[in-house]
């Protein structure tokens, strides 16, 4: 991918010099609560481990692992193999193994236990003395939500926080249930981190073609030139998912779609598409322009919600030729449950970068394909179809996953006939060996780069953007529509675009 001039190229490495700024890699600790959950097994360990393969981790780094069960050192890391073997994108390399799983130590924690937390700061500055490792430390809390507010303060209050060097704390979601809550947990978090030094974390901002959409647009003047104010006639979000709940049934009916993906994710990632795809809206200022975004998002009154939003839950039905329950058969589930699996909604942005173009997003469990895609369809301005006949709307697809490539569908003249038809045009990477989003979110969070982390004014602007959606839930101003398991959700989705005369792609 070049660009045109010499000129061209010196302003893109100018506006490229946020993403390629050089930090220093310092030697710290790394304190993991919830060493033995699923996301540490899953997703934490490849990440480190393949971090470390690449030369990535700081030269000198203690890892303590956290959690209830009582488990030795060497048990411990054990399990920390055994998750490389299961989970990690490459091949474990036995000549490397051991000095990575020498990182490791495991520490005996209860949360509401003050000795535990003094036994961690003995186990931390035991480390850092044995090691040589500054008084750098960072805090991951893979835990349950209620258990983040205790454990700060006890941070605080046993001394753990109050080191010579840099302090970090990286939370997974949920932030708070609702903009009450959030701004509760906020304010206590604020009283031993400050905003620089939390790192809320959404793996969809890991992903690397969400991380590359300012890369790629000033990268491709032609991209650049397509996406025109004038010529978009809407943009559509969808993170489709084939799973159910998956053992998550505790916290998912709790939580539903609208927690668990509206209000973080899929909010995140239109403001990234919205930030950084029209050109003249672009400046270095990610996170004052994804809250400005934010801002412009026309609020959706609760009485009026139903008009444009649309929540499902799945029924029973067929995936991939295999039967499936339904969401209220699911384990754990209560059989009266209304919590939504599903949502979808008309969005309006009122910025002047996006003023008359709607934004539609959705999400939902069981449905008949897993793809997370950004998909931008162009007006069709011609009008004489008897001459043209077949002509179907321009669109650009960025897709996001499972795979990561770049979609055109283009017009093209049937020689056999009169007729057009779609022809897709496809620009894909070979994906197998990037690092995945966990990679790159540690990795940054090693570094103090908060560029793709939450910052507070977002999660509040979003939580004030959801809590009438909820309302109207608790009142039940929206109704709950059912749709097939295996299918891509309930036909008033459908109508939700059919109002502006367009339809899901």
């Amino acid at each position: 991918m070049n660009v045109k001039n010499p000129t061209e190229r010196s302003d893109l490495q100018e506006d490229l010099s946020e993403f390629q700024e050089i930090r220093t890699m310092q030697d710290m600790t790394l304190a993991l609560f919830g060493a033995t959950g699923d996301l540490a097994k899953r997703k934490l360990y490849p990440a480190l481990y393949n971090l470390y393969l690449d030369g990535r981790l700081p030269e000198n780094i203690s890892i303590i692992g956290l959690g209830r069960t009582k488990l030795s050192d060497e048990v411990f890391q054990g399990k920390v193999r055994e998750s490389l073997h299961d989970y990690s994108r490459r091949n474990v390399r036995a000549s490397r193994l051991e000095d990575f799983l020498e990182k490791f130590r495991y520490c005996v924690f209860d949360a509401t236990a003050d000795d535990s937390y003094q036994n961690l700061l003995e186990m931390i500055e035991s480390r850092e003395e044995e090691l040589g490792i500054p008084q750098n430390r960072m805090f991951y809390l893979s835990v349950a939500p209620g258990l983040v507010d205790l454990i700060t303060s006890n941070l605080n209050s046993s001394g753990i926080c109050k080191n010579n060097g840099w302090k970090r704390l990286i939370i997974e979601k949920p932030f708070g249930s609702n903009l009450e809550t959030a701004r509760q947990l906020n304010n206590n978090l604020s009283k031993t981190f400050s905003e620089d030094e939390i790192y809320r974390i959404d793996h969809y901002l890991g992903k690397p073609m969400v991380q590359n959409l300012k890369t790629l647009i000033l990268a491709n003047p032609v991209l650049e030139s397509l996406l025109d104010h004038n010529q978009i006639a809407n943009v559509q979000i969808t993170a489709s998912e084939t799973v159910g709940v998956e053992g998550r049934s505790d916290y998912y009916d709790k939580s539903g779609a609208i927690r668990d993906m509206v209000q973080n994710h899929l909010l995140q990632v239109l403001m990234m598409t919205a930030v950084y795809l029209p050109e003249k809206i672009m400046d270095n200022k990610t996170r004052a322009k994804k809250t400005e975004i934010l801002d412009s998002l026309r609020p959706i009154r609760k009485e009026n919600a139903y008009q444009n939003i649309v929540r499902g839950q799945y029924e029973a039905g067929e995936l991939q030729d295999t039967p499936v329950i339904g969401y209220r058969e699911e384990p754990g589930i209560d059989p009266a449950s209304a919590n939504d699996t599903y949502f979808a909604a008309r969005l309006f942005i009122d910025h002047p970068s996006w003023e008359g173009i709607p934004f539609y997003i959705r999400t939902g469990k069981r449905m008949d394909q897993k793809s997370t895609q950004i998909l931008i369809e162009f007006k069709n301005k011609i009008t004489d179809t008897e001459v043209l006949e077949g002509i179907s709307p321009n669109l650009l697809v960025l897709e996001i996953s499972p795979n990561e490539n770049i979609s055109m569908r283009m017009n093209m003249k049937d020689p056999s006939s009169n007729r057009f038809k779609p022809a897709w045009i496809n620009f894909s990477t070979n994906a197998e060996n990037h690092p995945e989003a966990y990679e790159l979110l540690l990795h940054d969070a090693m570094l103090g780069n908060s560029t793709f982390f939450a910052h507070w004014k977002e999660v509040e602007l979003s939580w004030k953007w959801i809590d009438p959606l909820l309302e109207a839930y608790q009142q039940e101003l929206l109704p709950l529509y059912f749709y097939p398991a295996g299918s891509t959700g309930p036909e008033a989705a459908d109508l939700l675009l059919e109002k502006d005369q367009h339809k899901w792609w």
